[in-house]
């Protein structure tokens, strides 16, 4: 049989006020912008000048959408149902994103793409049974939509065949509201609606734990310049926050509220996910990106909403196992202000 594999192209979202471009590889934002203070666009995710560079793998999961099962898993192993599984340690000694080959690396097919006043793509996968180690047959599907003229929303699903699977899937994007190549994110502020963290061990895996903000430097209860407390967190901040007290918005719980001074750019981010990892790009080292744009450390900020990490191997955390029957759901909510 003919090799019917999708090729990846790139694929525009524009309602006249939000303009997106993505590819179907990796379902991943290549570029999206928005206006500033002054009414001038500016692209505000770091991204690479090409698909084919994505395809040499140069991004550290810039846009993309992580999955079977985002962050890290101990050890790379878990048990479900009595069975033992084993992933690939792609982040010793840890299984990361996936694994080597996670969804972000593949072509998803491309099921529809509207345009129209609320333009919309739909993208969808089918990772079978064994791949990167996880078991069951698994269909995935992506769509973003701008919703409003300052609105982007994620719809992400899960449906498994005849076999119990864990299902984890996390948007890697990385903002910089300032525009992509103006520096460091640390001028901007932040707040985060959780009151609290999961501490992690010395390999960034969770101990388990679930521990208040409260009086640490985690705390971002309260709007914070994120400069103010980086340096307390060793290399910065990447850790995964319990969304336990945002109100709630059709369905969708308040995660953070990220504002950049010097465009007066804010981001609200809403989701169903119980947890986010606010991540200030720590491993970013001379990344060149599009427009000739070098990325440094902290060029960026990352707010992947997730179940948390390791939760296959920690019964006290919600669960991300997913049955026949059952179906995966995740929404992510971005909106786009003037402050």
């Amino acid at each position: 049989m003919a090799d019917q594999s999708p090729k990846p192209e790139t694929f525009e979202l524009n309602n006249g006020t939000i303009q997106v471009l993505l590819t179907n590889l990796g379902c991943t934002i290549i570029s999206l912008s928005v206006p500033g203070k002054d009414g001038v666009l500016s692209d505000v995710v770091l991204g690479l000048d090409s698909v084919e560079s994505y395809q040499k793998g140069l991004a550290p999961y810039f846009g993309c959408i992580v999955g079977r099962v985002a962050n890290r898993i101990k050890d790379g192993k878990f048990t479900l149902d009595g069975v033992q599984y084993t992933l690939p340690v792609n982040k010793p000694p840890n299984s990361l994103h996936g694994g080597n080959v996670g969804f972000d690396k593949k072509v998803w097919e491309v099921v529809e793409h509207k345009k129209g006043e609320t333009p919309s793509i739909t993208f969808k996968y089918h990772s079978h049974d064994g791949e990167e180690g996880y078991p069951g047959d698994i269909t995935v599907t992506a769509t973003y939509t701008l919703t409003s003229s300052t609105t982007l929303r994620l719809d992400m699903e899960g449906v498994p065949k005849d076999k119990a699977t864990i299902i984890n899937l996390a948007q890697h994007t990385y903002w910089n509201l300032a525009g992509h190549n103006s520096g460091n994110i640390l001028d901007h502020s932040i707040q985060l609606w959780a009151n609290h963290v999961t501490p992690v061990d010395e390999n960034t895996v969770p101990t388990g734990e679930i521990k208040p903000v409260k009086g640490t430097p985690f705390d971002f209860t309260s709007e914070k310049r994120i400069g103010d407390t980086i340096n307390q967190v060793g290399m910065g901040y990447d850790h995964n926050y319990v969304l336990d007290c945002g109100e709630e918005k059709a369905g969708l719980k308040h995660v953070a509220k990220v504002r950049d001074p010097s465009s007066s750019r804010v981001l609200n981010l809403w989701t169903s996910a119980p947890g986010v990892q606010f991540y200030t790009a720590n491993y970013v080292n001379g990344v060149h990106g599009k427009g000739g744009a070098v990325y440094g450390k902290h060029a960026g900020l990352c707010l992947e909403t997730q179940g948390f990490p390791n939760a296959i191997n920690q019964p006290n955390f919600p669960s991300v196992a997913v049955r026949p029957g059952q179906k995966y759901q995740h929404t992510m909510l971005f909106e786009f202000s003037l402050e």
